[in-house]
C-alpha cells in the first residue's frame, strides 16, 4: 500500500496497526482522539484541520511503516 496524502487514516491503519503509535501523540496536540475522531478523513485533510505540516507526518508515518 503506498502512503500518500490521500489516504485515509483507517486504511493505513488497518494496514500497518503500528501506526496507532504514530497518531497517538496527537491526540494531545489537537486535543481529541485521533482514532475516535478523524479515521474517516485523508492524511491531507487531516493536517489541513489542524495546521499540521503534512510533508512531517507523511515522513513519521513511512519511517514506522520501514521499521
Amino acid at each position: 500500500m503506498e502512503v500518500t496524502k490521500d489516504s485515509l487514516i483507517l486504511d493505513l491503519v488497518m494496514e500497518y496497526p503500528q501506526l496507532e503509535d504514530v497518531f497517538k501523540p496527537y491526540d494531545e496536540i489537537i486535543g481529541k482522539c485521533v482514532m475516535c475522531h478523524h479515521l474517516f478523513e485523508t492524511l491531507d485533510e487531516f493536517s489541513s484541520l489542524y495546521n499540521l505540516v503534512l510533508s512531517s507526518l507523511l515522513s513519521e508515518i513511512k519511517e514506522k511503516i520501514q521499521g
